[in-house]
């Protein structure tokens, strides 16, 4: 082991920091509700809101009003049992509500006698919520009583009172989300608010959900009103009739239902339709919405896995009744390309992949969700030969459309087929065609990992590679062909090699090469360049190959912050702009050590970002003397001969100043 001497420096017992109470929240938010960006702060009242749904789902509460009061500030009521507000047994001197709203993992939801199934099972939601929020006022009605409490950034600032006689039950929470955290330009969109409080209604079959919102946070383009009220009967039945009211479709009604899962572990409610065009072929505004315990899975999940296949098996299964030879060549993607669906499930132990529950991953869930919607899909259809037929035609087409067509670039990335062959670590975007487009090729699985997350999954692909991957100019053209990483990359771009380059098999506008801020990761991106050059220079003569910018520092002072490139600009903030104030400086080590929301607003995202083109010299009529003499320079750096890279090194390292052009 290594040794070193640091003087005047101690550690020792008083060095150890124990954080109390909610201060974990307020110093890492980002643990908690994935950053400090606008996606976060909508989550808070989604927390709160959740809380009102499952008194809802477990059948206590009728109503819930959601009040936008301000841009900062919202107002949930429910009109269930209300948050005890007796003295907690572990907490002497305590109530319940205060334990909740100061404590994390407290609440009713660890108990299954309280709530059969929950959205929040961490015990964590109200707490972070108050955590990060400047004032928050309860009132709860409860016992032939009014109780009153309000808290500041997580702690109390004032004891509960008991207030008025009411007859009335329930909860109210308001809460003003706190600028030190989130920015003083943090503030809610009404558009988003509206639409939460609306999905919520249709998940909740029978509770009505009023909305509120402040006329003057309204403008004519959000065309949603002040007032309004949702309620769903028939759940996402209603709500899906609702989406596809006036739009043709193939199943004259739609196809819904709810069973409840063995041992009484939860249920899964459905809503599914075909839309088409005009003309009866596939149309572009189906949609696939999953949720669990009334949370979107914007991910998806082990609950669509199973209810893809239960429908998928169930249409082939009839063709093949039916003695249709072509539905043996159906896939999931062909049923899939033009539904309107909603898959709905209630579990008592969601496993979900992250805090904010945007992925499901129960493996129970798909076999139970696939059993619950075989029966009933098996029966719809043998009940409406008519119908299904026409399904199964509609279905077939689509089968048909992509083997014929898998070789048509505008389609190439919508093939399953072709992506069937594509590595698994490829994470594609779902655009359709190569306008806007972008290939991000990031080092390391852990960056991977973090781009995946920060990415737009719209037009934005990230495929990791590990560490330093083959010089091809030093090694020979078998190792090159045994190399399984780089024939992976060339597999993905699609439009061949120098020799066969086609330009129409391209899958990407942009190939973007995303490496750490140091030495090994220059090394990296050196190496990729030099790949690219020997093995499609036509991908760099057409404009289309990047390098990502990532900052080296993250310069924190009182709520503003600013991403640094350099040491000497680091040294020029210190000693110019931020001289003698007190400021916070982040090291980023390394793209994976960044929070997703970083790394999307430094190095990905189109609006903040900034890239480097990779350039050739034009090339001469003939092209042979341009090409010739960068072929030697790349030939000489990239070679087995250091004496080369050392010469060129001394010779122009003089005329290095800026590198980011």
């Amino acid at each position: 082991m290594g040794t070193m001497t640091l003087e005047n420096k101690s550690y020792d017992a008083s060095d150890i920091q124990v954080l109390e109470g909610l201060e974990p929240v307020r110093l890492r938010p980002g643990m908690y509700i994935g950053g400090t960006d606008e996606k976060a702060w909508h989550h808070l009242p989604i927390e709160i809101m959740d809380n009102s749904i499952d008194e809802a789902v477990a059948g206590f509460a009728k109503k819930i009003s959601v009040n936008l009061i301000d841009a900062k500030t919202i107002e949930i009521t429910d009109d269930g049992r209300g948050i005890p507000v007796d003295e907690h047994p572990k907490y002497p001197g305590k109530s319940a509500l205060e334990v909740i709203l100061t404590t994390l993992h407290s609440g009713g939801k660890f108990n299954n006698n309280v709530y059969k199934t929950s959205g929040g099972l961490h015990g964590v939601g109200s707490a972070v919520v108050n955590a990060l929020s400047s004032e928050m006022i309860v009132t709860i009605c409860r016992d032939g009583y009014e109780w009153h409490q309000t808290f500041s950034r997580g702690k109390p600032t004032s004891p509960m009172t008991r207030g008025n006689e009411t007859r009335a039950h329930g909860t109210k929470i308001r809460f003003t989300i706190d600028d030190d955290i989130f920015g003083s330009g943090a503030v809610f969109k009404p558009v988003k608010i509206f639409r939460m409080a609306r999905s919520k209604a249709f998940l909740s079959r029978g509770v009505k959900i009023e909305w509120t919102c402040n006329p003057e946070l309204l403008t004519e383009d959000m065309n949603i009103p002040a007032t309004t009220t949702f309620y769903y009967p028939g759940g996402v039945a209603d709500f899906l009739a609702e989406k596809t009211d006036n739009k043709p479709r193939i199943l004259p009604k739609i196809f819904s239902g709810s069973v409840d899962f063995p041992d009484d572990s939860g249920r899964v409610e459905w809503a599914l339709t075909f839309l088409t065009d005009e003309n009866g072929a596939a149309s572009d505004d189906g949609f696939f919405a999953s949720y669990c315990n009334t949370i979107a899975t914007i991910d998806g999940g082990t609950h669509e896995s199973g209810f893809k296949a239960a429908i998928t098996k169930g249409i082939k299964a009839y063709g093949d009744k039916v003695n249709n030879k072509a539905a043996a060549t159906i896939i999931g993607d062909d049923v899939f390309d033009s539904v309107a669906a909603i898959v709905s499930v209630f579990y008592k132990t969601p496993q979900f992949l992250g805090q904010t529950k945007e992925k499901l991953s129960n493996p129970e869930v798909a076999r139970y969700t696939e059993n619950a919607l075989r029966d009933p899909w098996d029966i719809f259809l043998a009940s409406d030969p008519k119908t299904a037929n026409a399904v199964l035609e509609f279905v077939v087409n689509l089968a048909n459309a992509r083997i014929k067509t898998k070789q048509v670039k505008d389609v190439a990335r919508k093939t399953p087929t072709k992506r069937a062959r594509m590595p698994v670590k490829l994470a594609d975007c779902s655009k359709h065609g190569v306008a806007g487009t972008e290939l991000f090729i990031v080092e390391g699985d852990s960056a991977g990992g973090t781009a995946k997350q920060a990415r737009d999954r719209t037009t934005q692909a990230i495929m990791p590679v590990r560490g330093k991957v083959l010089n091809v100019v030093s090694n020979s053209d078998e190792r090159f062909g045994n190399n399984k990483e780089l024939n992976e990359l060339i597999d993905i771009i699609g439009a061949g090699t120098a020799k066969d380059w086609n330009d129409d098999k391209l899958r990407y506008e942009k190939v973007i090469i995303m490496t750490d801020a140091d030495v090994d990761g220059s090394h990296i991106a050196s190496l990729l360049m030099t790949f690219f050059y020997q093995m499609m220079p036509q991908l760099i003569y057409g404009g289309h190959l990047y390098l990502s910018c990532p900052p080296l520092y993250k310069l924190t002072h009182g709520t503003e912050s600013i991403y640094v490139d350099s040491d000497e600009q680091l040294e020029e903030l210190k000693n110019g702009k931020y001289k003698g104030k007190k400021i916070e400086i982040s090291r980023f080590k390394g793209l994976g050590e960044m929070m997703p929301n970083q790394l999307k607003e430094t190095t990905m995202s189109p609006k903040t970002r900034r890239l480097i083109r990779i350039e050739l010299p034009p090339r001469t009529d003939d092209g042979a003397e341009d090409t010739e003499k960068t072929r030697t320079i790349v030939s000489e750096l990239m070679g087995k001969k250091p004496e080369f890279r050392f010469k060129f090194i001394t010779e122009h390292a003089q005329f290095v100043k800026d590198l980011f052009v």
